[in-house]
């Protein structure tokens, strides 16, 4: 068996054979690569990607990372929610530009039919039912939030209820959803002008980053509950992913992204130099520093999505981890509650806080699954079929949605 201290030679050896050899696709291959791109109905290591993704929430939320003192890379689980951003952006836009290719026209009312098939279900439960035990059943006067979480708007809220904190994320990709379909179905078909427009808004949300409103003294609205603001680092992650996605529908932008992305081992390389860049780099990730990480991760989409026969499909194909990707978006969504029951099962054992820690890591990703696939099962599948009809006319671009 290799060992692990052999691990950068290997990646050294794939950046090696990516600069010294990369040229030699000719440009009869890579065009036959662009339209098996193009025509590629299903990525199938995306759900892998979602399991690492969600993996890394986990972690962070666990209690064993909250009492450690770990390496930086492990301090970091947080990252993964900008993974998923930099993951939907690049969905979401693959899908509205196939059709738009397909179809010669991008329907609003079709894509969001299938979004709100998706994502609405489950999170309104999830949204009413904490809402109810802690104001109606705890008494907690919270009441005046609920309207936030309702109308996605969680990521401006001054406070949170307890197990809906990490609606905020949602709130982000709807507005998204809102504004980025619309924008493109007003633009001219032009992937420079598309790419540049994209760039730009990476850029304004990069200077909010940096504090541009204070700069500016620009006015903020703010309500009993709510401060609303220009977010930055959310939506430069989400952004990101959609600017790979329109330099990958475009054959120049194919090709460029072909010789850094398309070789085999490149998403070895890339995820490393992605796990290396989070340990090394130093600060809150704000910025510069995210903006780099949010590059590198929208590269290592391209590199899982260009080509299926990359040497981390095994990985990522693998059926527990893709199940457990494809059923993501519950599993993030009910994690909290897996972990105040796990707290409150473990309270009860009376264990030391190292040994109540441990346990309560180990167990409460066990009971978020089985929340998460109970759901899918028994609840969401139902709308997704809806979704899956009302999208039979639609390209299929990004089944993985």
């Amino acid at each position: 068996m290799a060992s692990w201290l052999a691990f950068p030679d290997i990646i050294a050896v794939h950046v090696v054979s990516a600069l010294f050899f990369k040229g030699t696709d000719s440009g009869f291959e890579i065009s036959m690569a662009y339209k098996g791109y193009l025509g590629q109905p299903y990525f199938a290591s995306l759900n892998g990607l979602r399991f690492f993704c969600i993996l890394a929430v986990l972690w962070h939320h666990s209690p064993v990372n909250q009492l450690i003192k770990s390496p930086q890379l492990l301090d970091r689980g947080f990252v993964g929610v900008d993974f998923f951003f930099v993951l939907s952006g690049f969905l979401i836009t693959t899908l509205l530009l196939r059709e738009e290719r397909l179809t010669g026209r991008i329907s609003l009312a079709g894509f969001y039919s299938r979004r709100a098939l998706r994502i609405l279900p489950a999170y309104l439960l999830l949204v009413t039912l904490v809402s109810v035990y802690w104001i109606g059943i705890k008494g907690q006067d919270l009441l005046g939030l609920v309207p936030y979480y309702y109308t996605f708007l969680a990521n401006f809220l001054k406070d949170d209820i307890s197990l809906l904190s990490v609606t905020w994320s949602l709130s982000v990709e709807e507005q998204y959803y809102m504004l980025w379909p619309a924008l493109l179905i007003v633009m001219p078909l032009s992937t420079r002008l598309r790419a540049g427009v994209l760039a730009g808004l990476i850029g304004l949300f990069l200077l909010t980053m940096l504090g541009l409103a204070d700069w500016l003294d620009l006015p903020r609205l703010e309500t009993a509950y709510a401060i609303f603001r220009l977010p930055g680092m959310s939506y430069t992650a989400i952004l990101s992913g959609s600017l790979v996605a329109v330099l990958l529908h475009d054959p120049a932008g194919f090709r460029w992204l072909w010789r850094i992305c398309a070789w085999r081992g490149a998403p070895l390389a890339l995820f490393a130099g992605l796990l290396l860049y989070l340990q090394v780099t130093p600060g809150s990730l704000l910025g510069w520093p995210a903006l780099g990480m949010n590059m590198l991760m929208a590269l290592c989409v391209a590199s899982i999505a260009m080509r299926e026969d990359h040497e981390l499909r095994p990985v990522l194909t693998f059926a527990p981890v893709a199940r457990v990707g494809e059923i993501s978006y519950g599993l993030y969504l009910y994690h909290l509650i897996g972990l105040h029951i796990a707290n409150e099962m473990v309270s009860r054992s009376g264990l030391a806080q190292w040994q109540a820690a441990w346990a309560v890591t180990l167990v409460y990703p066990l009971i978020s699954i089985a929340l998460a696939e109970a759901s899918f099962r028994g609840f969401e599948r139902y709308f997704l079929l809806l979704r899956s009809r009302s999208a039979s006319c639609a390209p299929k671009a990004a089944a993985n949605r």
